[in-house]
């Protein structure tokens, strides 16, 4: 399976609390909400077809436990297509703490994380996908397990919050594979990883 990810990030490359306005505040996040009713029906469209065509899931723990409480328990949101992608589909958490998952089909990734997805990504079939997760992102990206990264580009800036990319860390060249933008200002850019980039000798 190939590794993918898809993530909803502003400008200024926070992710934290895309959703609902109460989801995420950690460290005195009080801007919440952000990504919602952004995007057209075309980019609400791509999302769900994403979902749609994956093979399993992966999540980190945090991401895995608040997708189980929406997408995997509230009616509405189950029979959604995008709920019915998520329910269909085996789910891996990476996790060392989570021994009692609550939602079915899914099998917890402890010890070695990285043989382990290496062992899911060797299997025939589509693809792995993982969305939001920020911490497991970073670390699969850290440790080149992702074969493709789909951001979802929403034009606002909030000055607070978690980034998807930390202030130092690996560096990675992109290749870009595809790329749009909505009637609403969404760009929605897909790109694979190249390796390290070039740097000026002189």
């Amino acid at each position: 399976m190939k590794l993918t990810t898809m993530t909803q990030v502003t400008l200024d490359g926070v992710m934290q609390g895309n959703g609902a306005v109460s989801d995420d505040r950690r460290n005195g996040f009080e801007r919440g909400g952000w990504a919602r009713g952004a995007g057209d029906d075309g980019t609400r469209t791509f999302i769900t077809q994403t979902y749609q065509r994956a093979e399993a899931f992966l999540f980190g723990r945090r991401t895995y436990e608040l997708f189980a409480s929406s997408w995997g328990s509230v009616g509405q949101m189950r029979v959604h297509p995008i709920g019915v992608a998520l329910k269909e589909a085996p789910k891996y958490v990476a996790s060392s703490t989570l021994t009692a998952p609550r939602w079915e089909d899914t099998t917890v990734l402890g010890g070695d994380l990285a043989a382990a997805i290496n062992e899911l990504k060797a299997k025939p079939g589509g693809e792995l996908q993982v969305h939001g997760s920020g911490a497991l992102i970073r670390w699969l990206l850290a440790n080149d397990l992702v074969d493709e990264m789909t951001l979802i580009v929403i034009p606002v800036i909030l000055g607070q919050g978690a980034r998807l990319f930390p202030e130092t860390g690996p560096d990675l060249a992109l290749d870009l594979v595809e790329s749009r933008v909505d009637t609403k200002g969404v760009s929605i850019q897909v790109y694979r990883p190249a390796g390290r980039p070039r740097y000026a000798t002189s």
